[in-house]
């Protein structure tokens, strides 16, 4: 089957950067020379930002493909380069978390105040035997102790297998067993929506007998007292953190390993059924964090108050809350709970309250926002914005846009990034300063990185033409591997263009006519209609481009005609539904989508929902709208946000 997507959708608006903001920008243009030139020394240099304990004299070793090695003979201390060098250099009284709880609670900590936690965090894991190479699983909601967590893991060069507080018994085991923990983290429970959510009471279910015997490799449990919910308490196993934390010493020496030196493991869903446990290593994995957050979010930390509104729990809140920040001393805003929690403007009453300077989230959340209408946030001071940046999925042109002018003011850039759990840090993106952004595109590959689009058999497929994104050359923070197995480590992401030895992305991509990246959706989102292959994400695009729409998602379902035909599930935002009627709609987006991209893309169905599927991380589940689509019983839910959602959305379709 050819690789070839189709392209039929131009976006041709273009936004400079403002001449005051070029001026005073991190990065300058020369910085891509500079990459371009000698990629290894820019890596070199990068790498040397951070504090070695044993500098490094060895950049890349890729002698054995596709198991990369960067700066292997260097020796570090991740949470010394996250906290304590940054009080040695007198920085200690600055502000490292600036966190809000959702019932309205909150807690100002600074840099020295976090280093004092995380040594007295890694005296108690030592006392109980936790050491070198050992996992710990933390399964926490969004409070500080999460991220002291994590450093303390750190510190004493075990490796963390952070579980996002949302998943079943069942999804934390599995992780448990596969990484082999001795020590779980966690809370009574934390806040959601109002409510207390049980956290304690998931873990011991998923330690208790499943069907195959009682947990055996976790010795204890350590419990955060958050909501002072009711709970059951093992003597012999559990611990409650307060207790044990506070009677620790705050003396603790970081000691020095190598820069290979596992850091953590985080799972992944695989096709198989059976989630994939990334992982990822020191040294290389934290010069890249920290570059890209430097470089793509133009950080001052001297000044800036900078937001990523990602959970823990994801790839985005390991490198983009946990690691990056901290490691350039940023002072960076941490919430609890959820967007609406307990009134719509929740976030923006937030920016508004700590000054926020700069803002990280996901296209699904200004979707939603885009949905219940910009007075929200019009009633409130964001003026403190200068940058915004989205990640998760490709930002459709008109949500990029009403971020930008609603959010932004119409005066803020905004940095499109692309990457995944598996690349470690963001690979593309533009560089606020020096790129002219375009609504929708993440544009080029930031200095260093190297990638291309291709078609089936590893061939550049040209400017214009839509084909498979590829990762050319190896970067600090790739994965190391599956944990416990490098076969399908190797036949997931390396076989596809073995001889070429590029890494495979499994995402849709284009070039522009400028050379400017697109992305066009999973591969397994492509459609074909007709003999054409179509994507998704820019139906989608063309659909949320109407006044009425506030967000789409697209499946193929089979069809007897044209092998595929699209099907669009719609949310129409509340301002349009008030004013008018829903008869109609259906037909008036088809005839939309036609003149916007042409006869072919244009819907069979067009259903009008009022939510759609989608993971707590915002992930649209589309595996199960093409169960709808295509009149199918619906498949597995437990990984979605609201489980009910889809009673609904079969019940509006029928």
């Amino acid at each position: 089957m050819s690789s070839q997507i189709d392209h039929v959708f131009d976006e041709t608006r273009v936004f400079p950067p403002s001449p005051e903001f070029a001026a005073a920008a991190v990065a300058q243009p020369e910085i891509y020379t500079e990459a371009a030139t000698d990629r290894e020394a820019f890596w070199a240099k990068q790498a040397r930002e951070l504090h070695w304990h044993t500098p490094f004299t060895e950049v890349l070793d890729w002698s054995a493909p596709p198991f990369a090695k960067w700066f292997a003979d260097g020796e570090l201390n991740v949470a010394y380069n996250c906290l304590d060098r940054h009080v040695e250099a007198g920085n200690g009284d600055r502000v490292a978390l600036l966190w809000e709880g959702e019932p309205g609670d909150e807690r100002r900590i600074t840099y020295a105040e976090l280093t004092d936690e995380v040594k007295r965090l890694a005296n108690v894991l030592e006392g109980l035997g936790v050491g070198h190479g050992d996992r710990v699983a933390i399964y926490l909601p969004m409070i500080p102790e999460a991220v002291a967590s994590m450093l303390a893991v750190a510190r004493i060069g075990a490796i963390h297998s952070v579980v996002f507080g949302g998943f079943s018994a069942d999804s934390l085991r599995s992780r448990i067993d596969d990484a082999g923990a001795k020590l779980v983290i966690t809370a009574d429970g934390g806040y959601r929506k109002g409510k207390a959510s049980a956290l304690k009471p998931t873990v011991d279910q998923a330690l208790a007998d499943r069907g195959d015997g009682e947990q055996n490799t976790v010795e204890h449990v350590l419990v955060v007292k958050r909501c002072g919910n009711e709970i059951d308490w093992a003597d012999e196993r559990d611990l409650w953190y307060h207790d044990v934390v506070g009677a620790a010493s705050n003396a603790h020496d970081a000691q020095a390993f190598p820069a290979e030196n596992p850091l953590f493991i985080l799972y992944t869903s695989g096709t198989t059924g059976k989630p994939k446990g990334i992982l990822h290593t020191s040294g290389g994995y934290l010069t890249q964090a920290s570059y890209t957050h430097r470089v793509v979010f133009d950080l001052k930390p001297e000044t800036d108050v900078y937001w990523c509104t990602a959970d823990i729990g994801w790839v985005t809140g390991h490198s983009y809350v946990a690691y990056g920040p901290l490691a350039n001393g940023a002072t960076q805003v941490m919430y609890e709970g959820t967007p609406e929690t307990p009134q719509q403007g929740r976030w923006w009453d937030i920016i508004q309250k700590y000054g926020v300077t700069t803002l990280y989230t996901a296209p699904t959340a200004i979707r939603s926002f885009m949905k219940l209408g910009r007075e929200i946030p019009n009633q409130y001071d964001l003026t403190s914005l200068r940058l915004l940046g989205s990640v998760g999925e490709p930002i459709n042109p008109e949500a990029w846009i009403w971020y930008r002018d609603v959010i932004g003011g119409s005066r803020t850039p905004i940095v499109d990034t692309w990457w995944q759990t598996e690349t470690g840090a963001i690979m593309v993106s533009p560089l606020p300063g020096i790129t002219a952004t375009k609504p929708g595109s993440a544009q080029v590959a930031v200095p260093g990185i190297s990638i291309d689009v291709v078609d089936d058999d590893g061939a550049t497929v040209g400017i214009g033409g839509g084909g498979l994104l590829a990762i050319t050359e190896p970067w600090p923070s790739m994965l190391r591997g599956i944990w416990g197995d490098p076969e399908r480590f190797k036949e997931t992401y390396w076989e596809k263009f073995e001889k070429q030895g590029y890494y495979f992305a499994g995402d849709g991509a284009r070039f522009d006519d400028d050379g400017d990246l697109w992305l066009l959706g999973r591969v397994d989102d492509v459609m074909n209609v007709s003999g054409h292959r179509l994507s998704t994400a820019e139906i989608e695009s063309a659909l949320v481009a109407h006044e009425a729409t506030a967000e789409a998602a697209v499946v193929g379902a089979s069809d007897e005609t044209t092998g595929q035909a699209v099907v669009a599930f719609v949310i129409i935002k509340e301002s349009y539904l008030k004013a008018h009627s829903p008869e109609g709609l259906a037909q008036l987006l088809r005839g939309w989508v036609g003149e916007q991209i042409g006869p072919i893309a244009r819907p069979r169905d067009v259903y009008i929902v009022g939510e759609l599927p989608k993971t707590r991380s915002g992930k649209i589940m589309r595996r199960l709208l093409r169960d709808v689509a295509e009149g199918r019983e619906v498949g597995d839910t437990t990984t979605l946000a609201d489980t009910m959602v889809m009673s609904t959305i079969s019940a509006q379709v029928k």
